[in-house]
């Protein structure tokens, strides 16, 4: 599953997915774009109950490789270049974000240096986000003219509330760590040199409880973005139901009654 910009292992029930062009912080190509997706599909499958995604080096991604895309404007003039963007977005879109978040397993985020631009929006799809101390955070759009894509204008406002989103549209100024976790943009900060073994171990405890329940969480927190409250009582009620026919529920309640740690299997 590996390739030659990312790099993919499976140790137990937990699948790594690391962004491997160092070289250049871990910018992302079209062709990455496209392996990364080809990466993220391979933990549909069922052994895998977690996900952890990092960078290769010191970043973590920072953005599009913008190379490409003077390339394709010096070729083909602005409608190359607007064809070459409108490829690339979708490409992210449709194989990397949404796959992401739609995904039924939980999905670990090792930042462990700069996420800019897209790297910042491909952060933001991760369901908890581990930074290093020295991690910096820049929504970089702004500061090439650019309006945001990867999801971030609808999931940045969800996680900061809409002004700060817009604020950080509009400086698109560098954020330290200790910013980005009191507005809540990271959910935990631990030293550099600690960030990979604690955000595997995270993930290792994730794949190891009630991985169905988590994924149809996702699903649940996902959609009430859309939903009516009475809409989402009842998917909420459904989803109860549904999971009350999983071993993992029926452990759990037995467990709990018998004063025992749970043994999940996410079946």
């Amino acid at each position: 599953m590996s390739s030659d910009t990312i790099l993919f292992k499976q140790s137990g029930s937990v699948a790594t997915i690391t962004l491997n062009r160092p070289e250049s912080r871990n910018a992302l190509t079209p062709q990455m774009i496209t392996d990364l997706g080809d990466a993220i599909h391979s933990c549909a499958a069922g052994e895998i109950r977690a996900v952890l995604l990092t960078g290769a080096g010191d970043a973590f991604c920072a953005g599009a490789d913008l190379k490409g895309l003077v390339t394709r404007l010096e070729s083909d003039g602005p409608q190359g270049l607007s064809e070459e963007i409108g490829q690339v977005a979708g490409t992210l879109h449709e194989r990397v974000v949404l796959p992401l978040l739609r995904l039924k397993k939980p999905v670990v985020g090792a930042i462990n240096g700069v996420a800019a631009g897209a790297g910042f929006s491909l952060m933001l799809a991760c369901d908890l986000r581990i930074a290093s101390n020295g991690a910096r955070f820049l929504m970089a759009y702004g500061n090439i003219g650019a309006t945001a894509d990867g999801g971030s204008t609808y999931l940045l406002p969800r996680i900061v509330g809409s002004a700060k989103a817009m604020e950080l549209y509009l400086a698109s100024q560098p954020l330290g760590a200790e910013s980005a976790l009191e507005m809540g943009l990271v959910t935990q900060l631990c030293d550099k040199e600690a960030l990979a073994q604690h955000a595997l171990e995270t993930a290792i405890r994730l794949a190891q409880g009630a991985t169905v329940a988590y994924g149809r969480v996702k699903e649940l927190f996902l959609n009430s973005w859309s939903s009516s409250v009475e809409n989402q009582l009842e998917a909420e009620t459904q989803a109860f139901v549904d999971i009350s026919l999983t071993r993992d529920l029926q452990e759990g309640v037995k467990a709990f009654t018998e004063k025992r740690p749970p043994w999940f299997q996410g079946l």
